[in-house]
């Protein structure tokens, strides 16, 4: 077994985060060491005392960096130093976005300033890098369907191709999913440019998942301040009301997923460089949380709210043939990984496992 300091590190950004921790998580597992950036050490101090973390802090394998603002050119400049691979997930996300302007500012120049730091340290010879991965979106897909083609099938070879446009055209009035669109398209763009304008020496690879729940690994004292994406879960399990849709794309996929395929592009570069991964599982439904739910836990049947059961999704998650809802091709990534996806129905009862803690 490897010391601590023989084994190669990996920098995950935003590593607080709900992907983020369940990455750096992995990374642990699989025997690298784990250095984390986040922007102050408040926001670093409850991950560091949180299990598994704390062990693998105590062991000297985990540790956290503040880079307060991650626009700044250098912000990254000693967070890489040393690394072997980065997975870069900090970038805003929220959705309440009123302004475009500097949402795809810090998309972007997060982006760029991290590729600038390692770049500078290759250029000075002490550059260990091997791989690069950024956690993309399916927003960075997902654009406008062939006017013949209802049933279209999106793939990692399409681009959004709206986004911008909207922008340009609303300014302050751009919806906020059209502006988190923006920016998650943005920013893949400019990874992809350092690509071709740079050329690395390091692969790079981007991990494009649609919502992504499941349980977390990181808890907040109050469940309300739950990642909001995976706090859906929470949601109709706490018996609130099974809230609407929440827009986008309708697919799912589980945070362990993600990370797992974060992970597969470092330890097998090769297979992943210059390439993009779409992380879905299947169609995401509130109703089937709430039908889930009410039978996984029959004791809560008078708590969690009944909705409509059965309406709006297949047995299988899959997208019903007549409906107009965006169909995602995911077959990609298991085809490369060989590795099949965890269902939706098990990220609803796992994430509800998860949540027992708060009831």
């Amino acid at each position: 077994m490897a010391s601590a300091n023989e084994r190669p590190l990996v920098l995950v950004t935003a590593v607080n985060g709900f992907i983020a921790s369940w990455t750096a998580k992995a990374f642990l597992d699989a025997g690298y060491n784990v250095r984390g950036t986040t922007r102050s050490a408040k926001s670093s101090h409850s991950m560091l005392e949180a299990e598994p973390f704390k062990s693998y802090a105590s062991a000297g394998r985990f540790t956290i960096v503040q880079v307060p603002d991650i626009t700044l050119p250098g912000a990254f400049d000693e967070a890489v130093r040393g690394c072997h691979a980065i997975a870069h997930t900090a970038s805003p996300m929220s959705l309440n976005f009123s302004d475009p302007e500097p949402v795809i500012n810090t998309a972007v120049k997060g982006v760029r300033s991290v590729l600038d730091s390692v770049h500078l340290s290759s250029g000075s010879g002490t550059s260990t890098m091997k791989s690069f991965v950024l956690l993309s979106s399916i927003a960075a897909v997902i654009g406008k369907k062939p006017e013949d083609n209802a049933a279209y099938r999106f793939t990692e070879a399409d681009w959004d191709n709206v986004s911008q446009n909207e922008v340009a055209r609303l300014g302050k009035q751009t919806p906020s999913m059209m502006i988190y669109k923006a920016s998650k398209t943005a920013a893949e763009r400019a990874m992809w440019d350092f690509q071709r304008d740079k050329k690395p020496t390091f692969t790079m690879t981007a991990v494009n998942p649609v919502y992504v729940w499941g349980p977390p690994v990181l808890f907040p004292e109050n469940p309300e301040d739950l990642n909001i994406t995976a706090k859906v879960v929470w949601t109709i399990f706490s018996g609130q009301e099974i809230p609407a849709p929440f827009g986008g794309s309708n697919g799912a996929v589980d945070v362990r997923d993600v990370a797992r395929l974060i992970l597969f592009a470092v330890q097998e570069k090769e297979k992943a460089d210059n390439q993009r991964f779409i992380a879905a599982s299947g169609v995401r439904s509130e109703q089937a949380v709430a039908d889930i739910l009410r039978e996984a836990y029959p004791d809560r049947r008078d708590i969690i709210k009944e909705g409509t059961p059965g309406v709006g999704y297949l047995p299988d998650y899959s997208v019903p043939e007549d409906s107009p809802a965006v169909r995602i091709d995911n077959t990609k990534a298991v085809r490369v990984t060989g590795k099949e996806w965890i269902s939706p129905k098990q990220s609803i009862i796992d994430a509800a496992k998860a949540f027992e803690r708060y009831l």
